[in-house]
């Protein structure tokens, strides 16, 4: 894998169905001086390298000039569509009438081209009152106002959309309730938002009631479950939220009484607990039961008991958490939102459960397009109507007649269909297909042919076998995607994360939210930062389908966007240091760290060194320096510069953010390449370099030798094993060694429980989510200088012989706990302990302090094997060793990690497995 694709991927995260910004990115002319292209070969080549600029794809182009803004734009059909969707959407100084628009003179093809485009992208100035989500065809002679079936109601002059209250069905209140009706009726139903754990003891059948909670802060119609057999009244929870909606007027206007009793009790105490209640009569109640609004009140909550009837509580979790997420970005970042936004966002916590429930659904589902017909979910009582009312709100988009069919959605739609239904239409289009075709192919046969015009019908076919079908609108795509990003504060978690939580699966740790800084200070950055993700991810999708030209655009865009004003914004001081991977520079300089990867891949180092020395010029204080100037400097060598690359060597000593790993590489480099004559004077560094690491060679009878394969030997029991296992069993034998093979991860858990009170201190603005495993300034300087002081004393602590006490003290109360860096499931606690004693307080203090002080450039690369053994009950000793196979060499991060643990005092050597001659 290319340098820096692991890191983008974690970056971009859930990939994005629909990037809005994808053709205005693409089609727009970059800055960048990078002058690449792909020849008529597919070759990848820069202009200087070619005879004829036009032999280059991307870089010649007819170009016209657009009619509206007056610029000059490139010739190609779907550059001009985008252009053109731009302009109209920025509004121009005259009045475009549709008129206009047909004597566009814009293209100088004689061919007609048509394009989809939604309504919202061609400006609402365009289309008073259309449809957020009416999709708009945009040809050369005009544009064609498409009529949706469901939407029979509506003007097709006028393009009103339709109303909430004619989609949704009425409830019939022209009916007789009586005492009967109300009365002695059991109603089931659940307990959420519990205020106990599982130290009260809850009896079956105990005695509840209800009471009006009208001062809640997060719910004014809030009703209280009091435990009325305790001596004492303990409020156990609340009822939902819907129902509680209903009750609570009833409670409240109507004087209504509610008792109960518990018909359930749960296992654990995140379980719902379910109850029954009944409505008694009181000599104070005030009841008219003509009254339309009782009716209504009654008839709503009786429907809300009916739907939690078909699926357990915990089924419809997820429409909560949904909710918690749309509630919080409104509370917390409602500056970065339009209100056309808000209002969107907020409308969906009024529409119906039925209506939540499945936009949900549908959202978390790969998709993008579901059949109608194949929607089912027990949660979900009506599907059909909830389709309706989120077509309605602009949730989603449905597809019900042919014409309204763009190529890309035939494409996708075309995936809802079964290989029997492919080739079922292929035989009808009497062409062959082989039984042995795979699903992909017969999709790729059927648009060729619509493309070449050979069957117009496709689109009727298709929709004859799927019937009417739905999807996500892009509104509300993009709208999710942003509140979930702004949530979670990255592209890994998303709403699974709430489900693993519910189920216990993971504990979070518990620390305080202290936020008096905003990570997005407007809309503008936030827009800039999603514009950048978007880059990272069509960059990712393109080395997934070898698009070697769109990579290289994706390259330029993101240098182009590089720029030493943008970057110096970052590091202002009105902005914390950990905060500047939340903006797009810090994105656009990860595509241009893999931009780099793959040009060195391609050999093109000269426009890898261009790049970069743009980064080393534009990021500063950047822990990420090292690492460029390390391939900076080789790069150089590469194309036989070996002066500046001895320079660039030399210069990137002199950095202190060049660290670990990095600087003894350089330091190397630096010996290498300034022999004499080039240098005379020897480095001060040179004898700290040069010094022996211990080594201890064992032999073994190879299973394989293959090169590119991992070693494998014989170990001394006769069983298969690799050069670790083998090195623990020599040691065992020769000193009898115990120990694990661990690389990192033993090191990190035994950081994370040793500082686990540091780690999760009360510091603003680290922690500003639920989710977090660590605080957001744990891989920069400022985790350390802002602890500075607890730390020490901490640190003492450890060096003194506290370790293992605090040790057990940590894993005792917080086992299970997610931590980052601690695996709980790798080491038992005995082991951390035998580790930390044989080891001793002053090598464990001074490891933490390394991991505390710069956690980004020491977290990797430890030694393979932690050894210990005892010297009686309380005393014992340690052993680091890097296992190193017959064709394996020390990397520049084992090494510097090496020799700083020689600094530490700790014993530390590399075991050479070679095969027995």
């Amino acid at each position: 894998m290319l340098k820096g694709r692991e890191s983008l991927i974690r970056l971009v995260g859930k990939r994005r169905r629909f990037l809005p910004s994808r053709h205005s990115l693409l089609s727009a002319p970059t800055q960048s001086s990078l002058n690449l292209g792909i020849d008529k070969n597919g070759k990848m080549v820069s202009i200087e390298d070619v005879e004829e600029e036009k032999s280059v794809v991307g870089f010649v182009d007819e170009r016209v000039t657009c009619p509206v803004c007056g610029v000059k734009v490139s010739g190609q059909n779907n550059l001009i569509n985008s252009h053109l969707d731009e302009c109209l959407s920025r509004g121009t100084k005259r009045k475009l009438t549709q008129r206009t628009l047909l004597e566009l003179n814009f293209c100088p093809e004689s061919k007609i081209q048509t394009h989809s485009y939604d309504s919202e992208e061609l400006g609402n100035d365009l289309f008073p009152g259309a449809h957020d989500e009416s999709p708009v065809q945009y040809v050369s002679w005009g544009f064609s106002n498409l009529r949706d079936e469901s939407q029979s109601q509506v003007d097709s002059q006028s393009r009103d959309p339709i109303n909430k209250d004619e989609i949704n069905e009425v409830p019939d209140f022209d009916v007789t309730i009586t005492q009967d009706d109300i009365y002695g009726v059991i109603l089931e139903t659940f307990i959420v938002g519990r205020r106990f754990g599982d130290e009260t003891e809850l009896y079956l059948g105990a005695s509840i009631h209800l009471s009006r909670d009208p001062d809640n802060v997060k719910d004014p119609n809030a009703i209280k479950v009091i435990y009325s057999d305790s001596g004492c009244p303990k409020v156990l929870g609340f009822l939902p939220r819907k129902l509680a909606e209903y009750l609570s007027p009833l409670i409240d206007q109507y004087r209504l009484n509610f008792e109960g009793c518990l018909t359930s009790v749960p296992k654990h105490s995140i379980d719902v607990v379910p109850i029954q209640i009944v409505c008694h009569k009181t000599s104070d109640a005030k009841v008219n039961y003509d009254d339309e609004v009782f009716k209504s009140l009654w008839k709503n909550a009786q429907r809300v008991i009916e739907s939690t009837k078909s699926c357990p509580p915990s089924a419809i979790k997820y429409q909560d958490n949904f909710c918690v997420v749309i509630r919080e970005v409104l509370r917390s970042s409602s500056h970065l939102l339009t209100d056309d936004e808000k209002n969107f966002m907020d409308s969906f916590t009024s529409m119906s459960d039925d209506s939540q429930r499945l936009f949900v659904r549908l959202y978390t589902r790969k998709g993008p397009w579901f059949r109608l017909s194949a929607i089912s979910y027990p949660e979900v009582l009506d599907p059909q109507q909830a389709v309706k009312e989120l077509s309605a709100t602009g949730y989603t988009s449905c597809f019900e007649i042919t014409n309204e069919l763009s190529d890309d959605d035939i494409k996708e739609i075309l995936n809802l269909l079964t290989v029997p239904e492919l080739r079922e239409i292929l035989c009808i289009l009497k062409q062959s297909c082989n039984r042995g075709m795979r699903k992909q192919d017969l999709i790729t046969s059927l648009i060729s042919f619509y493309k070449d015009e050979l069957c117009p019908l496709l689109p009727s076919m298709i929709l004859h076998r799927t019937g009417s079908c739905v999807r996500i609108s892009s509104n509300a795509e993009s709208l999710i995607w942003r509140a979930e990003r702004l949530f979670f504060l990255n592209g890994e978690q998303d709403l699974s994360a709430f489900l693993l939580v519910d189920l216990g699966i993971v504990k979070y740790p518990t620390y305080k939210c202290i936020v008096s800084q905003q990570i997005f200070s407007g809309r503008d950055d936030l827009l800039g930062y999603e514009e950048a993700i978007e880059v990272a991810q069509i960059v990712d999708e393109a080395l997934d389908e070898s698009n070697t030209g769109l990579v290289l655009k994706c390259i330029k865009i993101a240098d182009s966007n590089i720029s030493n004003n943008a970057v110096q914004s970052l590091t202002s001081e009105s902005m914390a240091p950990f905060l500047s991977r939340f903006s797009a520079p810090f994105v656009y300089s990860k595509v241009v760290l893999l931009g780099i990867s793959f040009l060195e891949r391609e050999h093109r180092y000269n426009d890898a060194i261009y790049l970069l020395k743009r980064l080393l010029n534009c990021f500063g204080c950047d822990g990420r320096r090292g690492y460029w100037t390390l391939r900076l400097s080789i790069d150089l060598e590469h194309m036989g510069h070996l002066n500046e690359s001895l320079s660039v060597a030399e210069n990137g000593l002199l950095d202190e953010w060049v660290r670990a790993g990095s600087r003894v590489a350089l330091q190397r480099r630096v010996l290498r390449l300034g022999k004499p004559p080039r240098r005379w004077k020897i480095p001060s560094f040179s004898e700290s370099v040069k010094r022996k690491i211990m080594e201890v060679h064992v032999q073994g009878r190879p299973l394989n030798s293959a090169i590119g394969m991992k070693s494998r030997f014989y170990g001394k029991d006769g069983e298969q094993c690799g050069v670790e296992q083998l090195a623990l069993q020599y040691y065992a034998e020769e000193g009898g060694w115990q120990g694990v093979h661990t690389e990192s991860g033993i090191w990190l858990t035994i950081f994370g429980l040793l500082m686990w009170d540091i780690i999760f201190s009360d510091v603003p603005n680290v922690f500003c989510t639920r989710f977090q495993t660590a605080p957001l300034d744990l891989d920069t300087d400022s985790f350390y200088l802002v602890r500075k002081s607890h730390t020490e004393s901490h640190l003492q602590k450890i060096h003194d012989g506290m370790a293992e006490e605090i040790l057990i003290t940590s894993w005792e109360l917080h086992e299970g706990i997610a931590c980052r860096g601690v695996n709980w499931g790798r080491h038992s606690l005995s082991e951390l302990r035998a580790a930390v004693t044989c080891i001793g307080g002053p090598c464990v203090a001074a490891f933490c302090r390394h991991l505390a002080q710069d956690y980004r450039s020491w977290s990797s690369g430890m030694p393979d094997l932690l050894l210990w053994r005892f010297q009686g009950k309380y005393r014992g000793e340690a052993k680091l060793v890097e296992v190193k196979g017959p064709r394996d060499r020390l990397s520049e991060q084992q090494r510097a990690w090496l020799l700083l643990l020689m600094d530490c005092g700790f014993n530390a050597e590399v075991c050479k497995v070679s095969p027995i001659v």
